[in-house]
């Protein structure tokens, strides 16, 4: 797993190098993010030698005034997006209120707002400090936002008090870490099936039919679906992706190909998440040879490719499927037809041409509608976010559905 561990500013800093070794350890990478005021308790060199990763210490590459580039400027949006635990420790009462009211003056606090990973925290400071109501408020408004405390140990402090405010032992954070990780392993022992990508569909040796899928929302998918404990078989169409940690990938081209793997593999799968955009159409013929330009009209004939996803649907018993659907009108109609008509459970429904979502864009503006008749609007939003919301909702159709009275009804 990736940990980004965050550093703030106070005595307890220096146990946060303990922390780093053990969570190497147990086989997590760890990258360190220190606030300014932690650099005056421990330097990023500590922690560079032990994590072998850079240290990030400020929200730009160059603080001294010069030119700074573009990779520097959205560095904590690739972090956010490749972390799989955002973890604080310590976390001083100026991390914690700046996390509860979003404030983002820093990389560390920018970060969380940009990240939709499970953030785990673990306050340490003066007991006054942390008995204060501001402070109490502010932890109050994490943990509703289902951020994990690990509240801070009793005993003598650095200060000369006594009280809650030491930092928790490596085993309670730890401990904390290992809750907040099996909870989102919901999908254990699930195989999901992802299709993702165009299909391209060849008129001829240099041409071809193709759509401007760029396969992120698919992969998306698959990838959160696998840190979430399941296998995952992805059939992909051709795209510029890395394929997703842990994730079995089967590269095809064409819909009939597409139809062929998702077909062979549906069998092992308990849930088919279909996010791919295959061609409705192929030529009737593939030329041999290259078409020549003319002056006359070209016509085209052009046959129905096979409806991968009501095909599979036909055959699913107790498995889930959950289709996608791209609409430039009535979205809400036409994604109902089609949950019904294709015996879907799930139907991920967009207006491609909102803005914000659509094809080869990192965001989505989609709406989740169900075979219980639950409509879930979401608002914009990352397609990894939209990725989780999905599974969220495969994992409750996954109860509903599977519950006794849901069996009783379909005897």
């Amino acid at each position: 797993m990736r940990i980004t561990l965050g550093v703030t500013g106070g005595v307890a800093a220096y146990k946060a190098a303990e922390l780093v070794r053990r969570l190497q350890q147990e086989g997590h990478s760890v990258q360190v993010v220190m606030t300014r005021a932690a650099r005056e308790f421990v330097t990023p060199l500590t922690f560079a030698a032990l994590s072998g990763q850079k240290v990030i210490t400020d929200l730009f590459a160059d603080s001294s005034g010069g030119e700074a580039n573009l990779e520097s400027a959205i560095e904590h949006i690739a972090v956010a997006q490749r972390t799989d635990l955002l973890l604080v420790a310590p976390a001083t009462a100026d991390i914690i209120a700046k996390f509860a009211r979003g404030v983002a003056d820093d990389f560390l606090a920018t970060l969380y707002l940009a990240c939709a990973a499970p953030v785990v925290i673990a306050p340490a400071m003066n007991v006054n400090m942390w008995n204060h109501a501001a402070t109490q408020e502010n932890v109050a408004v994490l943990r509703a936002r289902a951020v994990k405390v690990v509240d801070p140990d009793q005993g003598y402090l650095a200060c000369g008090m006594t009280g809650p405010g030491r930092l928790a032992s490596i085993e309670e954070i730890l401990a904390a870490i290992h809750e907040v990780t099996k909870a989102q392993r919901d999908l254990e022992g699930e195989t999901i099936l992802v299709s993702a990508g165009p299909t391209c569909e060849d008129l001829d040796p240099v041409r071809y039919l193709t759509n401007r899928s760029s396969g992120k929302m698919g992969y998306a998918v698959a990838e959160a679906a696998a840190k979430r404990g399941a296998k995952v078989i992805l059939v992909s169409g051709p795209v510029n992706l890395e394929t997703p940690a842990g994730v079995e990938r089967i590269d095809v081209r064409t819909a009939e190909e597409m139809y062929r793997s998702v077909a062979g593999r549906f069998g092992e799968a308990s849930i088919a998440i279909l996010a791919a955009a295959v061609a409705d159409y192929r030529p009737v013929e593939r030329r041999a040879e290259k078409i020549k330009k003319g002056d006359a009209l070209l016509a085209i004939s052009l046959e129905p490719t096979v409806d991968i996803l009501a095909e599979v649907a036909k055959h699913k018993g107790q498995k889930i499927v959950v289709g996608f659907a791209a609409e430039t009108d009535q979205v809400a109609e036409n994604a109902r037809k089609k949950l019904a008509s294709k015996n879907a459970d799930l139907i991920v429904a967009n207006d491609v041409a909102a803005e914000g979502a659509g094809f080869d864009r990192d965001t989505n503006i989609v709406t989740l509608f169900s075979r219980d008749g639950r409509d879930l609007a979401l608002p914009k939003m990352p397609k990894s976010e939209v990725a989780q919301r999905v599974l969220d909702e495969v994992v409750r159709l996954r109860a509903v559905l599977h519950s006794p009275a849901a069996r009783l009804s379909n005897v």
